[in-house]
Order: C-alpha cells, then structure tokens, then sequence
C-alpha cells in the first residue's frame, strides 16, 4: 500500500493562544452600526468564500479523499478522456508535417489513433505512480516519468 501524506497538527494551549494574540493584535475598530462579523473557532474573521448562499460552511474534504474518488470514477468509465477536437487538431498538425500529401482522415482512424494514445498515457501513468512508491514518495516527479520510458521495453512499438 502506498504510503500517504499527513499535516502535521499543531495544537496550542487556549490561554497562551489568547494571551499572545492579545499582545500582538491590533485595537478593535470603532462600534458600528453595521452587523458584526462572523468569526472563526481561532477568532480570525470569516472570509466570504468559505460560506453558502444560505450560511452553511462549505464541505472541505481531507486531502486525497476527492483524488481517489477521482481515479475511481475514471477507471469505471470506458469513454475518452481527451477531447476529440484539440486531438484531431493536433494529429492533422503532425501529419501534415511529417507528410504533407496525406489531407484526409476517416473517423474511424482518428478514434483508433486517440484510444491507442490514451492507452499510452494510461500505462505510462501506471508505470510512473509505481516508480514513485518504489522511490517511497508520494508525489509523482520528472525522474519517475523517465524511468518509467525507459523501463518501457522494446514490447511497445511507439
């Protein structure tokens, strides 16, 4: 199992956390008329993004949860995950390079040349992720990527 990240939780003492943020805030402002602000469990006032419309805190949750749920997603679905487009774009930008004779594609050749490409780049994702727990780290870097090319084998022939 790979290994995952974890934040280090700091806790600090209430009245030491009170006394110090006393010492070094400022003098609140004046009494306005205005409705107060709402402020933190820490005391920090409330910035308007971290609330709903209707004055519920938005759902923040822990680091990885919604990758995971991600990946799992992805890996039930069967659909192409590049859009077609921008593909078709670029693969007729290459092939026109490369061979400037040839102007037409069938649909047909387009939608095996994308599956093959994600294909690809699915093994490649693979072979990288298990790089880098071979490497014990968590973060996916330049070096796995290149390893993992060149571990490819011969078995591939692009």
């Amino acid at each position: 199992m790979a290994r995952t990240k974890h934040m280090a939780q700091r806790k600090r003492n209430r009245r030491q956390s009170a006394s110090t943020s006393a010492a070094t805030s400022t003098p609140p402002p004046a009494a306005t008329p205005s409705a107060p602000t709402r402020r933190s469990p820490r005391g920090e006032p409330l910035s308007e993004g971290t609330r709903h419309e209707s004055g519920k805190k938005k759902r923040r949750y822990r680091q990885g949860t919604v990758a995971l749920r991600e990946i799992r997603h992805f890996q039930k679905t069967w659909k192409l995950l590049i859009p077609a487009a921008p593909f078709i774009r670029t693969v007729k930008e290459i092939s026109n390079f490369f061979a400037p004779e040839i102007s037409r594609w069938t649909a047909e050749a387009l939608v095996a040349i994308q599956e093959a490409a994600e294909d690809y780049l699915v093994r490649l994702f693979e072979d990288a992720m298990l790089c880098t727990i071979h490497a014990k780290r968590v973060t996916l870097m330049r070096k796995d990527w290149e390893l993992a090319r060149r571990l490819g084998g011969k078995g591939r022939p692009w």
